[in-house]
C-alpha cells in the first residue's frame, strides 16, 4: 500500500462552511410558537441542527453574538449557549466599504445594517452557505439574486443564502 493512499484514508474531509445567522439560533432555542408558520420554522431548524449540522463546518461572527445576546436574559443565554462552540469569523476593515455600498445602491435598507454585516462576514471569509430565516432581507427570492450579482461584481464568490429547510441534504435512509 502506498503512503499517499494510507494518509488520504486518515485525513479529515473538508466540510462545506455554513455561517449561522441569528434568526437560525433564535428559532433553535425559542419556546414553541403558536404561529403555525413560525412553529414550522422552529421544527425544521431543530431537525437541521440535530441531523445536518455535523455535515458542515459551522461559523458565525461577533454581530451574531451581539444580536443573540439582546432581549430577554433567559432566552439570550440559551441562544448564546447554542453558539458557544461555533468559531467566530474575523471581518476585515475593508468589509465596511462593501456594506456601505450595499446601502448606497439600495440593495438593503439602512435598517438592515446587521444583515449587511452577516453577508459581508460570509463573503469576505469565503463561506459556502449563509443560513438564515431572514426572508425579508437575505433569503428573499427577489433580493437574493441581486445580492449574489453584487458580490460577483465586486469579484467575490457569493455564499448560497438559504434557510435550514433548503440546506437539508437528501439521504435515502431518511426517506425509508
Amino acid at each position: 500500500m502506498s503512503t499517499d493512499h494510507a494518509s488520504s484514508e486518515t485525513e479529515t474531509p473538508i466540510l462545506p462552511t455554513v455561517y449561522v445567522e441569528t434568526s437560525v439560533v433564535s428559532y433553535l432555542t425559542s419556546r414553541p410558537s403558536p404561529s403555525v408558520e413560525i412553529f414550522g420554522h422552529q421544527s425544521v431548524t431543530r431537525r437541521w441542527w440535530r441531523t445536518q449540522r455535523r455535515k458542515f463546518r459551522l461559523v458565525t461572527s461577533e454581530i451574531t453574538l451581539r444580536e443573540a445576546g439582546r432581549g430577554n436574559p433567559r432566552w439570550a443565554r440559551k441562544r448564546l449557549a447554542a453558539l458557544k462552540s461555533i468559531p467566530l469569523l474575523d471581518i476585515p476593515p475593508e468589509a465596511s466599504d462593501f456594506v456601505a455600498e450595499l446601502f448606497s445602491v439600495n440593495l438593503l435598507p439602512l435598517t438592515a445594517a446587521d444583515d449587511a454585516v452577516h453577508l459581508a462576514a460570509a463573503v469576505f471569509n469565503g463561506v459556502n452557505y449563509l443560513l438564515t430565516w431572514n426572508c425579508k432581507h437575505l433569503a428573499n427570492a427577489f433580493i437574493r439574486p441581486r445580492l449574489e450579482q453584487f458580490c460577483r461584481d465586486h469579484l467575490f464568490r457569493p455564499p448560497v443564502i438559504c434557510t435550514p429547510q433548503e440546506l437539508m441534504k437528501y439521504e435515502t435512509e431518511e426517506m425509508a
